[in-house]
């Protein structure tokens, strides 16, 4: 009786993990290259209430008896990023771009470190270079004169602008992308940033529209790839698993109460 309290009670568990996941690729459906989750299970260690007996036939073989395992419940051993591409929408600001293929935009953070991230919602800082919407840096460093009147984005990475006075365009930098074997394996640490673990692997740089890289689409925005029906199926399946749990629970409860009334 106990074990199977201990079971639901991992059940109920998993389940709670199972909604906060969900829960949170619902409140990001508008976050700007947002990328779902899943929580992913396995079942906990096994009891075995009876060993198998071998025993012997009439024409020498040997057979085993079936043995009695009980499992002991479920466990949640990972949340997994699904870096499906979201769709592409039109923003029609120069300084909006997205990757449509494989790739990361890299920033440097405050620390000197390097995060990536397919948000391409850049802006302009005071001193004319390029940063994320909270001001991180991207890497390789571009820098937008005050001269400049237009800003052309190619699909290739070439950034160049058309300086006021001017009919010719210059080329003031390159934006450079990245990816990784296992892109999965990637930590998020917020703000549409992710850093690399030894999951993921080593950044690999590249050119955007070479092999392997996606193009740059200047104009555009990823937006979130969470499928919003496919959730609110997910947590109606969730609430079941979790309510089905609970009623393991109360009917251990009753079966043990009748027990105890076996004495009186």
């Amino acid at each position: 009786m106990e074990r199977a309290l201990r079971t639901a009670a991992s059940g109920m568990y998993a389940q709670q993990i199972n909604i906060d996941v969900i829960a949170h690729n619902l409140a990001n459906v508008n976050t700007t290259s947002f990328k779902r989750s899943r929580a992913e299970f396995q079942d906990l260690m096994y009891q075995i209430l009876k060993a198998p007996v071998s025993s012997s036939t009439q024409n020498g073989n040997t057979e085993a008896s079936s043995e009695i395992q009980i499992g002991t419940g479920v466990q949640t051993v990972a949340t997994l990023r699904d870096f499906e591409q979201g769709d592409l929408q039109p923003t029609n600001n120069p300084l909006d771009v997205a990757i449509n293929g494989e790739g990361f935009f890299q920033v440097r953070r405050p620390d000197g470190t390097i995060a990536y991230t397919r948000d391409g919602s850049f802006k302009l800082s005071r001193d004319g270079r390029l940063v994320n919407s909270s001001g991180y840096v991207l890497e390789p460093e571009i820098i937008i004169p005050e001269t400049a009147v237009a800003i052309s984005i190619s699909r290739d990475g070439i950034v160049e602008i058309l300086n006021a006075g001017e009919t010719e365009p210059v080329e003031v930098g390159r934006i450079e992308l990245v990816k990784f074997v296992n892109p999965a394996g990637l930590r998020s640490i917020g703000n549409n940033l992710y850093v690399e673990t030894q999951a993921s692997g080593q950044p690999i740089f590249g050119t955007p529209g070479s092999e392997g890289f996606g193009e740059i689409m200047q104009g555009y925005l990823e937006a979130s790839n969470v499928d919003i029906v496919e959730e609110m199926v997910n947590m109606i399946i969730a609430q079941r698993a979790y309510e089905i749990n609970s009623k393991t629970i109360k009917t251990v409860e009753e079966m043990l109460q009748m027990a105890n009334n076996l004495k009186r």
